[in-house]
């Protein structure tokens, strides 16, 4: 069972991941045994950083489980006035019934969850993207017949590290796969992330590299996977991480020297001839759109598992 919050891939047993994505399977299958799961039921959406698929996916996945989902800016609320955050989820903690927030500092999302008594959901933080990579697995599941069937293969992750690399780099473990991250120098993994994705793995016997060589990273891989060089914030930075990221863009000779059942994946928007060649962005070994859907079942999964009453599901 997960906990009132999800934070963290990190924070969940291997067991509740499965048991979680086991869900989202259903979710996709049958959606309309869920249609009332969450009826009655308000999610308030606190967007500091915008979106395409966050936004969308969880509006309209709390419509389609029954309920209604509020979308509020930091221009919509108090919070982009100086109210103090522990006032905010005290307050939504008396309207709705649960909170998603994409938010730059990973605190802001630690105190909401630390001052309300309702399930908060991690849209995106600087550091962490956990619905993202929840999906990421579930997507690879698919792909290769079934998450018992992803246990030994291996995920290499290539580009900066920021909260996608952290995320992947905590779920690798909890589904049995070993993981590989290539990074500049200077642009490495959070050491703390890096330091609980290898407790997690030694405690799953699962493997965890770290790089600066991409080659390195990809050779045997299952998944070869990439993001934006900048992130939201980071436009400033963009010239420059241009050249400190030569020779990491995603092409078909990086792709080569994956395993032949290679797939690639990229969390989007993505930027083709930066992190990733158009040719493999769309290219057969692509699944990008198959794993921008998903992120809607694997989301009203969590919703349901956060915020319903299961027994609404089965009626």
């Amino acid at each position: 069972m997960m906990s009132k919050d999800l934070i963290s891939i990190h924070d969940l047993s291997a067991s509740a991941v499965s048991a979680l994505l086991d869900l989202a399977a259903e979710v996709k299958a049958d959606p309309r045994r869920f249609a009332t799961a969450l009826s009655g039921k308000s999610l308030a959406m606190l967007f500091e950083k915008s979106s395409t698929r966050t936004r969308v996916s969880f509006e309209v996945g709390m419509f389609q489980l029954g309920g209604q989902a509020l979308f509020l800016s930091a221009r919509d609320i108090q919070l982009g006035r100086g109210e103090p955050i522990s006032d905010t989820a005290a307050v939504l903690s008396r309207y709705v019934d649960g909170v998603m927030a994409r938010t730059f500092a990973h605190q802001t999302v630690l105190d909401l969850a630390a001052h309300g008594s309702i399930p908060v959901i991690n849209g995106l933080t600087d550091d962490l993207h956990p619905c993202q990579a929840l999906t990421d697995y579930f997507s690879l599941g698919e792909v290769f017949g079934g998450l018992d069937r992803l246990a030994g293969r291996k995920i290499a992750y290539v580009g900066d590290g920021n909260n996608m690399a952290h995320s992947l780099l905590h779920g690798a473990p909890k589904v049995g796969m070993n993981v590989a991250v290539a990074t500049p120098k200077g642009y490495e993994v959070q050491d703390a992330y890096l330091d609980n994705a290898r407790r997690d793995a030694e405690a799953a016997g699962t493997s965890v590299e770290t790089t600066h060589d991409p080659r390195a990273a990809v050779a045997g891989a299952s998944c070869v996977y990439t993001d934006v060089w900048a992130s939201m914030g980071q436009e400033e930075e963009a010239e420059e991480r241009l050249k400190a990221f030569e020779g990491f863009t995603v092409d078909a000779e990086l792709m080569a020297a994956a395993a032949p059942e290679a797939v690639f994946l990229h969390c989007l928007p993505a930027h083709r001839g930066e992190e990733v060649a158009a040719a493999v962005a769309d290219g057969p070994q692509s699944r990008i759109f198959d794993q921008a859907e998903n992120r809607l079942h694997v989301q009203k999964a969590i919703m349901v598992e956060l915020m319903g009453d299961r027994r609404r599901s089965d009626s």
